[in-house]
């Protein structure tokens, strides 16, 4: 098994970037889903409710992000210093603190999306605790649903597309890190994986939703793949695909890394 794509989504639920490689920081791949865009009520604004989201492109630059929108003037966002002002981001349950941006970001984004938002920013000093049912004291992660990386599989999509009869690509699961070269689903057992020089633990199965049905492209929506998936990947009322991942270190991972499964949940028979 090798690694085939890497992927990094600086503005979390607008577009990603495709990398040869990637380092890993403490947040997971650096510069990645450091920057969000919140609510009035402080609730992180993500594809589920702008699917407008989805034809954002976004490039980092050194002093924060360049953002586009066909028909829009280019927005250069610049990183904001630490300051007094911090702004309340809530991720699901998680509240966290972040950095505003400034008026002029947010009046683009808000004539971009048609509702009120704010642009924020996630410094170093800020640490969000990964969950500690499936994480360590001092796993961190950034603006991410939950954990620093996720991961997915080139075989398991083909058995996906197979039984949908169509080739929805894997950008509509927008992972971080895709392997190849195994069977379909066989993510599922790994406890404990080595790409390249760099070990991961397996936490947890990624729960799927609407996103997964939004065209990455064009933020149209449809039915699929998640009416295909809830047919034979659903487990607890959850529909499942892809594995979320904690790093335990610092390293870069490279496309051609070799995949190496270093414990296994359940023995393969």
């Amino acid at each position: 098994m090798r690694v085939t794509g890497l992927y990094v989504y600086p503005l979390k639920s607008a577009r990603g970037l495709p990398l040869e490689e990637a380092n890993l920081d403490a947040f997971g791949i650096e510069g990645d889903r450091r920057w969000c865009l919140t609510g009035s009520d402080g609730r992180v604004i993500t594809q589920r409710d702008s699917p407008a989201l989805a034809t954002l492109d976004v490039v980092p630059t050194e002093q924060g992000l360049e953002l586009n929108a066909a028909g829009r003037r280019p927005l250069r966002a610049r990183r904001p210093e630490p300051g007094p002002e911090t702004h309340v981001v809530a991720v699901w349950e998680d509240l966290t603190a972040g950095l505003p941006v400034g008026e002029e970001a947010d009046s683009w984004l808000v004539d971009l999306l048609g509702r009120p938002c704010r642009l924020v920013y996630m410094p170093e000093t800020t640490h969000r605790q990964v969950s500690l049912s499936c994480g360590r004291s001092g796993d961190r992660v950034s603006y991410a649903d939950g954990y620093p990386l996720l991961l997915t599989s080139e075989a398991s999509l083909a058995e996906l597309n197979q039984r949908m009869g169509a080739a929805l690509p894997m950008d509509r699961f927008r992972p971080n890190i895709v392997v190849d070269g195994g069977e379909p689903f066989e993510e599922d057992d790994w406890a404990r994986i080595r790409l390249g020089d760099t070990d991961f633990r397996v936490v947890k199965p990624c729960a799927r939703c609407v996103v997964t049905t939004t065209d990455q492209q064009t933020g149209a929506r449809g039915k699929e793949p998640l009416r295909t998936l809830a047919t034979f990947r659903t487990v607890d009322g959850k529909v499942l695909f892809g594995e979320n991942l904690i790093h335990d270190g610092p390293g870069p991972v490279r496309t051609g890394d070799p995949v190496e499964v270093l414990e296994r949940r359940v023995a393969r028979g």
